[in-house]
Protein backbone atom coordinates (compact mmCIF):
# COMPACT_ATOMS: atom_id res chain seq x y z
CA UNK A 1 0.00 0.00 0.00
CA UNK A 2 0.86 3.73 -0.47
CA UNK A 3 1.62 5.10 2.64
CA UNK A 4 0.97 9.43 3.41
CA UNK A 5 2.48 10.58 6.46
CA UNK A 6 1.14 13.45 8.88
CA UNK A 7 2.40 15.87 7.10
CA UNK A 8 0.78 14.62 3.72
CA UNK A 9 4.50 13.69 2.66
CA UNK A 10 4.38 10.39 0.75
CA UNK A 11 6.28 7.61 2.41
CA UNK A 12 6.09 5.12 -0.49
CA UNK A 13 4.70 1.50 -0.66
CA UNK A 14 4.97 0.03 2.39
CA UNK A 15 3.77 -3.57 3.64
CA UNK A 16 0.67 -3.22 5.93
CA UNK A 17 2.82 -4.26 9.30
CA UNK A 18 5.19 -2.03 8.81
CA UNK A 19 2.63 1.24 8.08
CA UNK A 20 0.70 -0.37 11.49
CA UNK A 21 3.80 -0.17 13.39
CA UNK A 22 4.71 3.47 12.09
CA UNK A 23 1.24 4.94 13.19
CA UNK A 24 1.55 3.26 16.83
CA UNK A 25 5.10 4.93 16.68
CA UNK A 26 3.95 8.38 16.28
CA UNK A 27 1.13 8.22 18.37
CA UNK A 28 -1.69 8.04 15.64
CA UNK A 29 -3.75 5.86 13.74
CA UNK A 30 -3.86 4.43 10.34
CA UNK A 31 -6.85 5.02 7.93
CA UNK A 32 -7.55 4.00 4.67
CA UNK A 33 -8.25 6.68 2.13
CA UNK A 34 -8.17 5.03 -1.14
CA UNK A 35 -8.86 1.74 -1.03
CA UNK A 36 -9.91 1.16 -5.17
CA UNK A 37 -6.89 2.66 -5.73
CA UNK A 38 -3.77 0.47 -6.82
CA UNK A 39 -1.73 0.08 -4.81
CA UNK A 40 -4.42 1.02 -1.89
CA UNK A 41 -3.96 4.57 0.35
CA UNK A 42 -3.32 4.68 3.58
CA UNK A 43 -2.88 7.87 5.56
CA UNK A 44 -0.96 8.13 9.07
CA UNK A 45 -3.57 10.94 11.15
CA UNK A 46 -5.54 11.54 14.05
CA UNK A 47 -8.44 9.86 13.41
CA UNK A 48 -10.58 11.34 16.08
CA UNK A 49 -9.80 14.78 15.12
CA UNK A 50 -10.33 13.73 11.41
CA UNK A 51 -13.97 12.96 12.40
CA UNK A 52 -14.05 16.10 14.46
CA UNK A 53 -13.07 18.16 11.15
CA UNK A 54 -16.07 16.86 9.26
CA UNK A 55 -18.55 16.97 11.79
CA UNK A 56 -17.54 20.77 11.73
CA UNK A 57 -18.02 21.50 8.24
CA UNK A 58 -21.15 19.47 8.07
CA UNK A 59 -22.79 21.38 10.49
CA UNK A 60 -21.15 24.51 8.75
CA UNK A 61 -22.44 23.87 5.56
CA UNK A 62 -25.75 22.92 6.99
CA UNK A 63 -25.69 26.18 8.81
CA UNK A 64 -25.70 27.52 5.11
CA UNK A 65 -28.87 25.70 3.78
CA UNK A 66 -32.02 27.24 3.73
CA UNK A 67 -34.86 25.60 5.28
CA UNK A 68 -38.21 25.11 3.64
CA UNK A 69 -41.50 24.48 5.64
CA UNK A 70 -44.76 23.28 4.82
CA UNK A 71 -47.45 25.76 6.39
CA UNK A 72 -51.30 25.27 6.10
CA UNK A 73 -54.39 26.80 5.39
CA UNK A 74 -57.21 24.86 6.10
CA UNK A 75 -60.93 26.32 4.26
CA UNK A 76 -63.92 25.73 4.80
CA UNK A 77 -67.08 24.76 2.30
CA UNK A 78 -68.91 28.05 3.29
CA UNK A 79 -66.25 30.71 3.81
CA UNK A 80 -67.06 33.83 4.41
CA UNK A 81 -65.40 36.96 2.69
CA UNK A 82 -63.80 37.91 4.97
CA UNK A 83 -61.86 35.02 6.27
CA UNK A 84 -61.16 34.04 2.56
CA UNK A 85 -59.08 37.26 2.58
CA UNK A 86 -57.50 36.52 6.13
CA UNK A 87 -56.42 33.54 4.64
CA UNK A 88 -55.04 34.17 1.38
CA UNK A 89 -52.96 37.37 3.17
CA UNK A 90 -51.86 34.51 5.59
CA UNK A 91 -51.10 32.28 2.94
CA UNK A 92 -49.37 34.70 0.50
CA UNK A 93 -47.13 35.73 3.82
CA UNK A 94 -46.01 32.02 3.81
CA UNK A 95 -45.28 32.35 -0.09
CA UNK A 96 -43.14 35.17 0.66
CA UNK A 97 -41.27 34.13 3.20
CA UNK A 98 -40.07 31.07 0.92
CA UNK A 99 -42.45 28.14 2.58
CA UNK A 100 -44.77 25.99 0.74
CA UNK A 101 -48.03 25.96 1.63
CA UNK A 102 -50.83 23.12 1.99
CA UNK A 103 -54.01 24.27 1.34
CA UNK A 104 -56.93 21.87 2.67
CA UNK A 105 -61.06 21.90 2.81
CA UNK A 106 -62.74 19.24 5.12
CA UNK A 107 -66.30 18.43 3.17
CA UNK A 108 -68.87 17.76 6.13
CA UNK A 109 -72.17 16.14 5.84
CA UNK A 110 -74.23 16.98 2.44
CA UNK A 111 -70.64 19.22 1.32
CA UNK A 112 -70.20 15.62 0.34
CA UNK A 113 -72.42 15.95 -2.35
CA UNK A 114 -71.08 19.12 -4.05
CA UNK A 115 -67.08 18.20 -4.10
CA UNK A 116 -66.58 19.75 -7.67
CA UNK A 117 -67.69 23.12 -6.09
CA UNK A 118 -65.39 22.30 -3.73
CA UNK A 119 -62.52 22.26 -5.76
CA UNK A 120 -63.92 25.26 -7.61
CA UNK A 121 -63.15 27.20 -4.22
CA UNK A 122 -60.15 26.01 -3.62
CA UNK A 123 -58.71 26.57 -7.08
CA UNK A 124 -60.21 30.23 -7.04
CA UNK A 125 -58.51 30.91 -4.10
CA UNK A 126 -55.10 29.58 -5.46
CA UNK A 127 -56.36 31.77 -7.98
CA UNK A 128 -56.77 35.30 -5.95
CA UNK A 129 -52.68 34.34 -5.02
CA UNK A 130 -51.78 35.79 -7.90
CA UNK A 131 -49.70 34.30 -11.28
CA UNK A 132 -46.18 33.92 -9.61
CA UNK A 133 -48.08 31.12 -7.57
CA UNK A 134 -47.49 27.23 -8.97
CA UNK A 135 -49.56 23.82 -7.68
CA UNK A 136 -46.69 21.18 -7.20
CA UNK A 137 -48.84 18.42 -5.87
CA UNK A 138 -52.65 19.09 -7.76
CA UNK A 139 -55.27 18.79 -5.90
CA UNK A 140 -56.38 15.34 -4.61
CA UNK A 141 -59.26 13.75 -2.28
CA UNK A 142 -57.97 11.59 0.54
CA UNK A 143 -60.94 10.31 2.95
CA UNK A 144 -63.25 13.89 3.48
CA UNK A 145 -60.43 16.04 2.99
CA UNK A 146 -59.40 17.95 -0.06
CA UNK A 147 -55.88 19.44 0.07
CA UNK A 148 -53.02 20.62 -2.56
CA UNK A 149 -49.52 21.96 -1.90
CA UNK A 150 -48.49 25.34 -3.74
CA UNK A 151 -45.34 27.49 -3.52
CA UNK A 152 -43.73 30.35 -5.10
CA UNK A 153 -43.41 29.58 -8.90
CA UNK A 154 -39.93 29.70 -10.83
CA UNK A 155 -40.75 32.62 -12.59
CA UNK A 156 -41.50 34.73 -9.40
CA UNK A 157 -38.86 37.69 -8.34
Amino acid sequence: MTLIDEQDKSLGVVKLGEALRLAQERGYDLVEVAPNAKPPVCKILDYGAYQYRLEKQERKSKAHQKRIEIKGVRLSFKIGEHDRTVRRDLARRFLDQGHKVKIEMILRGREFAHQSRARENVMTFIAELGDDVEVEQSLSKQGNKLFCLIGKGKHAT
